[in-house]
């Protein structure tokens, strides 16, 4: 049977919560382990299922990881014994796919099975595969797979993505690290997770250049070497608590949390009328009671608002004092939750990508569905500010992306319990 949360809405949040790290700058730092033969130890892994997807993935390829109990994990992956990831565990996540670039760059082979993971958007890995072949290795698309060769090194090429790719920048930056001469990447992803994995890279030897902007130069080198490196923290989940925080009319303070990487998100929260202060490694929030106030946003590449916000945002909106305005730029089909927000009243209008929604004082408790993960949690949210008991079903989504969502929320005093299906 899946689990399901149960919330009683109406309690005011208020307390200080630990911010984990952030699943998409772990997976393919977790990947970029294959890239040497010697042991990196991974730090502030957050304690998810993808997390542990990718730590299977690796084992079966017969690479040695060892998990510490502060959820840190040590990878030597010269005892490999494979280059495949296998249909089983690729076909829950996505991110399997960043294993392409660092099996093909060391190891010379990959046989990666064609991603399946979640529904929103397509999410062509051609752009990958177009990156490898022009630092000319042989990919063929066959049998469900993935399959790359490579006789010696790759070579450094330049490399233009005609549309911004974060997974596409993260698998040709790991290949390029090990590959013949330069390559140079434009129009490359610019999120702090890709930074974060540059930055890992950096530690374990790479020459890499015009980190944190779109065009990344990066200096092929004949190996690299053993790093510790702590993941940043998700800013992701600091943003949902945050605005969690705020829809209640509560006060929060996230430990380990960067402020710097979430400008769009706190702007937005100013104007909605929150007090907002901010340290080295946290951010605290208080509405001192009020009401939120309606904020239009849209959503585009770091550094503008991101998408994964989006849904949040929506929920806030809902409860707000005046009428917002939504506008999804990044993925299509990414209104899944307004529906199930109109089920406990929320007042919406969707227009081609764009939603429109008039705030209510109250929204009203009622069964509703998770169809991805941060629809999930806006409507978790939803279940905060909700008269009576609101009872969010497929909860597994939720469960990809935020580590013990309901034990945190405990913390900051929500009624929320998690109940079999």
């Amino acid at each position: 049977m899946l689990d399901k949360l149960l919330i009683t809405g109406g309690a005011r949040l208020d307390g200080e919560i630990r911010v984990s790290g952030a699943k998409n700058a772990a997976l393919p730092i977790i990947a970029a382990t294959l890239l040497t033969d010697d042991a990196v130890t991974v730090r502030n892994l957050p304690h998810l299922n993808d997390i542990t997807t990718m730590i299977e993935l690796l084992g079966c390829m017969g690479v040695e990881v060892m998990i510490g109990e502060d959820m840190s994990v040590e990878v030597r992956a010269g005892t490999i014994r494979n280059c495949t990831a296998p249909y089983e565990l690729v076909k829950t996540m996505r991110a399997s796919i960043l294993v392409l670039g660092p099996l093909l760059a060391h190891f010379g082979e990959a046989n990666v099975s064609l991603p399946g993971g979640c529904a929103i958007g397509s999410r062509p890995i051609d752009l990958h595969i177009r990156g490898l072949e022009a630092m000319g290795a042989d990919i063929a698309v066959e049998d469900g797979y993935v399959k790359a060769r490579m006789n010696g090194r790759l070579k450094g090429a330049r490399i233009f993505f005609d549309t911004v790719t974060v997974t596409g920048t993260e698998n040709i930056l790991m290949a390029a690290t090990l590959a013949d001469g330069t390559t140079v990447i434009e129009n490359a992803a610019k999120e702090p997770e890709v930074v974060d994995l540059a930055n890992c890279l950096v530690a374990m030897g790479a020459r890499i250049e015009g980190i944190g902007t779109d065009t990344l130069t990066v200096e092929g080198v004949e190996k690299l070497h053993s790093a510790d490196y702590s993941v940043l923290p998700d800013r992701i989940e600091a943003g949902t608590y945050l605005v969690a925080a705020a829809i209640t009319g509560g006060r929060v303070k996230l430990r380990e949390a960067d402020a710097s990487i979430l400008d769009a998100v706190l702007v937005k929260l100013r104007e909605a009328g929150a007090d907002i202060k901010t340290g080295d490694n946290w951010i605290s929030l208080d509405m001192k009671g009020k009401r939120v106030k309606a904020v239009d946003i849209t959503t585009a590449p770091y550094p503008a608002f991101p998408t994964d916000m989006q849904a949040q945002f929506t929920t806030l909106n809902a409860i707000a004092e005046g009428t917002g305005t939504v506008e999804e730029t990044v993925f299509e089909n990414r209104f899944m939750h307004i529906n199930e927000l109109e089920r406990m009243g929320a007042h919406a209008r969707i227009k081609g990508n764009t939603v429109v929604i008039t705030g209510r004082e109250q929204l009203t408790g009622a069964p509703v569905m998770a169809t991805d993960l941060r629809a999930s949690a806006s409507l978790v949210l939803a279940g905060l500010v909700a008269s009576g008991e609101t009872l969010v079903d497929r909860i597994y989504h939720i469960d990809r992306g935020y580590e013990c969502i309901e034990e945190k929320l405990q913390q900051l005093g929500a009624v929320i319990k998690r109940v079999a299906g």
